[in-house]
């Protein structure tokens, strides 16, 4: 009777000593349509100043919610659908760029997944499109940054332009805000820019992309501090 008391005691010690599983986390959406860099198809079309737009993704693992995220490259407005679906709506202003990502979430977890980032247009009454803002990539707005050796940092950013006619870049880099002063114009083929910096101190950036029919793009003012 002993033993078989030990037995019971061990069971029960080895059952509350073991881990909890760790939770499924959400994977990463593939995005389908609309296109990147690309002139959308709206599903319904106004006189007024909207599209209804459609989005398609590919459903991803353990996600039991999709968060849809649009914004307005132009006005900076995001506009955001929860859903369960794989394809979803939204009314859009017409002759604007736009960015848009899918959030995958679950309920066994807080963290969630984020899709790659596309950007389209949603057609208007333009014969000729602008080039999209230039996404930046290094250093991202409000980071903090280390200095090389050469007490340089390397501002980079990407172009992209439906019409694919990317002219070149005019970067503009100041301690002052906004920045006014034009430091480089480097070609379509140069998307990278060093700078000279010194420490604890703040910069501000721009970049404006320029393609062959003289529309122009602004990415707005970025800013950085230096280590």
């Amino acid at each position: 009777m002993r033993l078989l008391t030990l037995l019971v005691l061990g069971l029960v010690l080895v059952s509350g000593c073991k881990k909890d599983d760790p939770p499924d986390l959400p994977g990463k959406v593939v995005l389908t349509a609309p296109a990147k860099n690309s002139e959308c198809t709206p599903i319904q079309t106004s006189s007024g100043n909207s599209n209804v737009v459609r989005f398609n993704w590919q459903p991803s693992d353990f996600t039991e919610i999709y968060e849809l995220r649009v914004t307005n490259l132009a006005t900076g407005t995001i506009q955001t659908k929860s859903t369960t679906n794989t394809i979803e709506t939204l009314s859009l202003e017409k002759g604007l760029p736009f960015s848009w990502v899918v959030v995958s979430k679950n309920s066994q977890t807080t963290t969630t997944m984020t899709s790659d980032s596309w950007l389209f247009y949603n057609p208007g009454s333009q014969t000729s499109y602008a080039p999209f803002p230039a996404e930046i990539i290094s250093p991202k707005p409000g980071a903090t940054v280390f200095k090389d050796i050469n007490n340089e940092v390397t501002l980079e950013w990407s172009g992209a332009d439906i019409e694919d006619d990317i002219l070149g870049y005019e970067v503009y880099f100041s301690m002052e805000n906004p920045p006014e002063t034009l430091i480089a114009s480097p070609d379509a083929n140069t998307t990278q820019q060093k700078v000279s910096v010194a420490p604890d101190m703040v910069y501000y950036w721009k970049v404006i992309t320029i393609d062959a029919a003289g529309n122009s793009s602004d990415t707005g003012i970025l800013d950085f501090r230096c280590r």
